[in-house]
């Protein structure tokens, strides 16, 4: 995250720094994630896991519209759903929420920051039998790298959390929740913005392509597994990094702020 912006806030008494940036970074991917419109109410989540052994993450306070999204309005929870803070019965979070995502960082601890979308474009593909397309650039980047699961009704059920994580896999980033919507896990929030950002992108494309009507063209295969190694070589978290801080300057200004 930008220092300059990052410094106008400081971590409250008693909070470890590393866990007021992480708070401050996550309330402003919720923004992002809102100024680009992927949002659906006060459903789909983003968390991220807070640096230590006990597996703690972040998540939104249920109820908090993304755009309004604050460092303080992040709850702390641990992997049985428990609320890690001072008057845990007014900081409530959704259960289907707590099922994806503690799923995730369960059993994934190079993904920091998964987020969980409903959006048209990507519950459309969702529902396509086929799934994404390799027939643009965007859709290419998860060519290879990309997992389904099945859909089980609204995730309340923890022992779906087993099924999550096997049809995730132990390398992909992403994944399509047939009927339901799209999924992406980061190394770093940076990147996991960045995955959903081209995911959404790609699905957007998709769907215009195919309402269309004519015949799509589809890359080569050697040109798919070229393309989703450019974009998936050494270079991408530094990539990732800076489409962040260039999208920073989106949300200043709006509302609360978010680094409070």
């Amino acid at each position: 995250m930008n220092v300059a912006i990052r410094a106008e806030s400081e971590a409250p008494a008693g909070m470890p720094p590393e866990e007021w940036a992480i708070r401050c970074d996550l309330a402003a991917l919720y923004r992002l994630v809102a100024h680009h419109r992927m949002t659906d109410l006060i459903y789909t989540h983003i968390s991220a896991r807070i640096p230590g052994p006990d597996h703690h993450f972040l998540i939104n306070r249920y109820g908090v519209l993304f755009h309004e999204m604050r460092a303080s309005d992040l709850v702390k929870i641990d992997l049985d759903g428990n609320v890690l803070e001072d008057e845990p019965q007014s900081r409530r979070v959704n259960a289907a929420g707590f099922t994806i995502h503690s799923a995730i960082h369960r059993a994934r601890e190079d993904l920091t920051c998964v987020v969980h979308t409903h959006t048209a474009a990507g519950i459309a593909v969702s529902c396509q039998k086929h799934g994404l397309l390799p027939i643009s650039q965007h859709a290419l980047k998860f060519y290879g790298g990309i997992s389904t699961h099945g859909y089980e009704g609204v995730a309340l059920d923890l022992d779906e959390r087993d099924r999550l994580v096997a049809d995730l896999g132990p390398t992909n980033k992403a994944m399509i929740l047939l009927n339901h919507g799209l999924l992406v896990g980061g190394r770093t929030i940076p990147e996991a913005w960045n995955g959903i950002y081209y995911l959404e992108r790609a699905c957007q494309a998709q769907i215009a392509a195919l309402s269309g009507g004519a015949e799509l063209v589809f890359p080569p295969e050697e040109v798919r597994l070229k393309t989703a190694a450019q974009f998936n070589g050494p270079h991408t978290l530094t990539h990732a990094q800076f489409a962040w801080e260039s999208a920073l300057p989106l949300i200043e200004g709006q509302g609360r702020d978010w680094r409070s």
